[in-house]
């Protein structure tokens, strides 16, 4: 089958390029693959065609018509991948838990099954009137996270 045969030059291209992960694979109405990759030190356009070179020089056009897109993980698209954490550590991130929990925070640290969120609150002083400004750290385990998104601030 097509997507098939797709799927494992793709995953043979990724293979070879160990810094590359995937984020999203589709194939689309009218033949149109759309790969979406990410990678540990970001991804070039150099990239995205060596590995649509890949796909595209293994398939026959003559049997099978296709439109192919590779693409890098767009700053919008949040994060899915567990090995993008890591690259975006001392980046503030927008966390939604399954539990409908949100966070903001600078991430921190990642470790094989949580990463951790350190940001700034106000609270009331154990003793006596006012506020004051206190450090706090959240960890969040992974197959806890509903939505993650890198925030973009622009100062």
């Amino acid at each position: 089958m097509f997507e098939e045969k797709v799927r494992e030059l793709l995953d043979k291209a990724l293979q070879e390029k160990p810094d590359f992960f995937l984020i999203n694979f589709e194939i689309k109405g009218g033949n149109t693959i759309e790969v979406i990759i990410d990678g540990d030190q970001g991804v070039k356009v150099e990239d995205c065609i060596a590995i649509s070179r890949a796909i595209e020089h293994n398939l026959d056009r003559e049997e099978e018509d296709f439109s192919l897109q590779v693409m890098s993980a767009g700053v919008t698209e949040g994060l899915v991948h567990q090995r993008q954490y890591q690259k975006n550590i001392g980046r503030i991130l927008a966390i939604k838990t399954l539990a409908n929990e949100t966070f903001e925070g600078e991430l921190i640290e990642v470790s094989d099954e949580t990463f951790t969120l350190k940001w700034k609150a106000r609270e009331p002083k154990p003793l006596g009137k006012g506020k004051i400004t206190v450090e706090k750290t959240h960890p969040i385990q992974f197959g806890e996270v509903k939505k993650a998104n890198v925030v973009i601030k622009f100062n």
